[in-house]
């Protein structure tokens, strides 16, 4: 039974057994995550989050990442989860289909700070919940995208569930209950992608990972097979998706997770199904030098299910843009070097963007199965007055295999972040503190390195 499987590997995996590999690489996607939080503690979304818990009363002493309250665990996990999504510059899993580390680090980190767990703790914590979404997402298949659910949401309930359950210290059976009643609270539709909706899918993941954990442990019921048999989370969801008793058997077997595939590391704050071509694109304007007035098209071509999230072909907001190829090829065009900045609403509306988004269209490629952002590969064609280039993308950029960001591309990627909250000297004090995780005494001190200075101004990138 693959719910049984999960709960006895979550509970009874003692952390001194995981792979030094895999608690890096934990690390490593702690600190994308983290700087990817604290750049989207500005965006509005997070600040109508975090609004909602202060109005509500915020009462307890877990972190508001960028902010300057506390809150209770599960309310906090959910205003963290969805800064760290808000950008949509956080990390994808191939196996999980989706952004597993943005609901996962807030739930850990969060779960932690109540628990006063070490680094250590909340690494293997982390490590465990990415092992058990790589299997939950390829059990699923197809099914949720297939469906129009938000697949980073229907694996983010349950992978924040058991990672919060584990710090909690219950055990299988108290997990098995808790994945029940988290198996009811699997939603979040493709439908919102472009808009604020879509991170808030993320917050709900990781405040309903610690309150499914929270209820369980208090001795609430629910069905303790949920991922089983009719009427179960897999019989609701799975399409094409792999044996789930094969599935419970790998857990903890060979490679984790979260060293392979790994997480893919977001070199541009866009959807992931762009970044193969936008790969594609570099390449073909560093070759040919294009100019505006040459181009006469670009056909980006996908690969069957590549292009479902990218939902805006004629955007006009910044978050529009991050799920629109044909923006991002305009912006391109337009030697954007594709950050932040980019993707706003003024960047999006500009004039001679706008010129260029309907020069770009797409093609789907006739091929067997569903593929997606980091699984298949793109063509790219530019036809111009000159002639048409053409080149294919295999590699996705990202890949901590084929295409990693390394330790200072790393580095260079959460300062650029935290500093727009802490400041260049909170934002180094923050990243040290996040490379020390593993002999870090009590995770409550990540999380106050993570709150801006008294008198500096949020935004200041001083």
């Amino acid at each position: 039974m693959f719910t049984s499987k999960i709960a006895d590997f979550v509970s009874n995996t003692p952390a001194s057994t995981i792979p030094e590999a895999a608690i890096v690489a934990a690390g490593h996607g702690i600190i994308d995550t983290l700087g990817c939080a604290l750049a989207g503690s500005l965006e509005p979304v997070s600040k109508f989050a975090a609004a909602f818990i202060r109005e509500q009363g915020a009462r307890g002493s877990v972190g508001i990442w960028g902010g300057d309250f506390s809150s209770s665990p599960a309310d906090a996990a959910f205003v963290n989860a969805i800064s760290s999504h808000a950008l949509d510059f956080d990390d994808s899993h191939p196996s999980a289909r989706g952004h597993a580390s943005a609901s996962l680090v807030a739930t850990v980190i969060a779960a932690g700070e109540a628990t006063h767990a070490t680094g250590r703790d909340v690494l293997a914590a982390y490590a465990i919940g990415i092992e058990v979404a790589g299997k939950l997402g390829r059990a699923y298949g197809f099914g949720l995208l297939g469906g129009g659910w938000h697949p980073t949401a229907g694996v983010g309930v349950l992978a924040s569930t058991v990672a919060a359950a584990r710090l909690a210290g219950h055990d299988a059976e108290i997990l098995t209950r808790a994945l029940g009643i988290a198996g009811s609270e699997i939603s979040g539709l493709v439908r919102n992608f472009g808009t604020m909706t879509k991170p808030y899918h993320t917050g709900h993941c990781a405040r309903m990972g610690i309150t499914s954990s929270w209820l369980a442990g208090a001795g609430m019921t629910s069905d303790t097979s949920i991922l089983d048999g009719d009427g179960g989370v897999m019989h609701a969801y799975q399409a094409n998706g792999e044996d789930t008793n094969s599935l419970g058997d790998q857990l903890g077997q060979g490679d984790w997770e979260i060293v392979s595939p790994g997480n893919f590391v977001k070199n541009w704050p866009c959807c992931y199904s762009n970044h193969r071509s936008i790969g594609a694109m570099y390449a073909l304007i560093e070759e040919h030098d294009f100019s505006i007035d040459e181009i006469k098209k670009v056909t980006v071509s996908f690969l069957p299910g590549g292009d479902i999230a990218l939902v805006s072909r004629s955007p006009k907001t910044g978050l529009e843009g991050k799920f629109s190829i044909e923006y991002v090829i305009a912006a391109m065009l337009l030697r954007d070097p594709l950050t932040l900045t980019t993707f706003t609403d003024p960047m999006v509306m500009r004039p001679e963007a706008q010129a260029l988004i309907p020069k770009v269209e797409r093609i789907i490629i006739p091929a067997e199965g569903k593929f997606s952002g980091m699984v298949g590969y793109n063509i790219v064609e530019v036809t111009t007055t000159r002639g048409t280039f053409t080149r294919r993308q295999d590699i996705t950029p990202g890949s901590p295999k084929d295409w990693p960001i390394g330790n200072d591309g790393r580095a260079t990627k959460f300062i650029d972040c935290a500093r727009l909250v802490l400041g260049n000297d909170g934002a180094q004090s923050a990243l040290a503190c996040a490379n020390s995780l593993d002999g870090l005494a009590d995770i409550t001190e990540l999380s106050k390195t993570c709150v801006p200075i008294s008198g500096h101004l949020r935004g200041n990138q001083k």
